[in-house]
């Protein structure tokens, strides 16, 4: 493993999720545990963003279910659920319901590497180490790793050189690209929902990967697709995320419609607009106008924004006397978009 970066514990001293990594530490020292926090809590930390949830990973065999379990019993109005069949549980903390950066949800695992089937993105689990545990994950500014033991809080581990790619920007894998989206190719929508909700570039190599590997979402549920998607259109600037799957031909198998609109045709030199790259434009516009109200109150405009041109394609037509136009176009999206 490459050395630790310096200790981080200044970056988590008066944060809201500070007394909850310390009480977790202290609950895990008691119990003889070695523990950390892992992945988007320590990106977070590092970039001062609010986290509503916290992963932990343990070292050892059935420590994970067996810590969660000790956290439910020592932390007053909490619920611990277990789930043996994966290995991991999780608890459920009590929040003011006004406090919007209260952390509201544990979850809990022992280290474990992984390999896949080619049919399935459900992994085949071994016990692992924590590095082991820390190569798994998507991207390595979410592969870091922070001690919570009070005598190691705040401590870095950072074997992929994620602190390095979270000051530059960059997203990248920790292992090689084609495997990580390979084996699992929802990682591919987390590459553009990350873009998007972080503004960071995808790194070459990765973005290579990701359409080399797009074809590989047919094993993903639509559920799952959906998911990331909403993240993308509740993103800062969603258009960076669209254009990331654009790009890695995924947008074309998950939402052609969208993907129709792209291009610009030209008769007897008249020529429309793209309408791909003005309905992403409306999109960020309308984030950009409704900046003081949550992403969670606007997601059905911005599904509006993205979607208020999707019936031109079909009802393209050019005269000569008049150029392009799309008549009916709004009655033709409405009536595409319940399907």
């Amino acid at each position: 493993m490459t050395a630790a970066a310096p200790n981080i514990v200044h970056n988590i001293v008066g944060r809201p999720y500070e007394a909850i990594l310390r009480k977790v530490g202290e609950i895990a020292e008691n119990e003889g545990i070695e523990t950390y926090a892992v992945g988007g809590i320590v990106r977070d930390i590092l970039l001062e963003r609010a986290t509503t949830d916290i992963d932990f990973v343990t070292i050892g065999a059935g420590t994970g279910i067996k810590l969660a379990r000790a956290v439910a019993a020592v932390i007053p109005d909490s619920s611990v659920s277990v789930f043996k069949n994966f290995g991991t549980a999780s608890v459920r903390l009590r929040t003011s319901t006004d406090d919007s950066e209260a952390v509201s949800e544990l979850e809990f695992v022992a280290s474990r590497r992984e390999s896949y089937r080619r049919d399935s993105r459900k992994p085949i689990v071994e016990d692992g180490t924590l590095e082991d545990d820390q190569l798994r994950r998507d991207f390595s500014i979410n592969a870091m790793a922070i001690g919570i033991i009070p005598k190691s809080f705040g401590d870095l581990i950072d074997p992929f050189g994620g602190i390095s790619d979270l000051n530059s920007g960059v997203l990248r894998t920790p292992q090689e690209p084609v495997r990580t989206f390979d084996d699992d190719p929802l990682r591919i929508l987390r590459a553009a929902r990350f873009s998007a909700q972080l503004s960071f570039t995808i790194e070459e190599n990765t973005a290579a990967a990701m359409k080399e590997c797009s074809p590989r979402i047919e094993i993903v549920s639509a559920e799952r697709i959906s998911i990331e998607l909403q993240k993308i259109v509740c993103s800062d600037t969603p258009s960076v995320g669209f254009i990331a799957l654009y790009q890695a031909g995924m947008l074309e198998i998950i939402f052609p419609e969208l993907v129709a609109l792209q291009g610009v045709e030209t008769k007897d030199g008249q020529k429309h607009k793209d309408n791909f790259f003005h309905t992403l434009e409306v999109l960020d516009n309308l984030v950009e106008m409704t900046r003081d109200r949550a992403a969670n109150e606007t997601h059905w405009l911005r599904w509006a924004a993205l979607l208020h041109d999707i019936g031109k394609p079909r009802s393209k037509r050019f005269k000569k006397e008049s150029g392009w136009t799309f008549h009916g176009h709004e009655e033709i999206g409405a009536r595409m978009v319940p399907r």
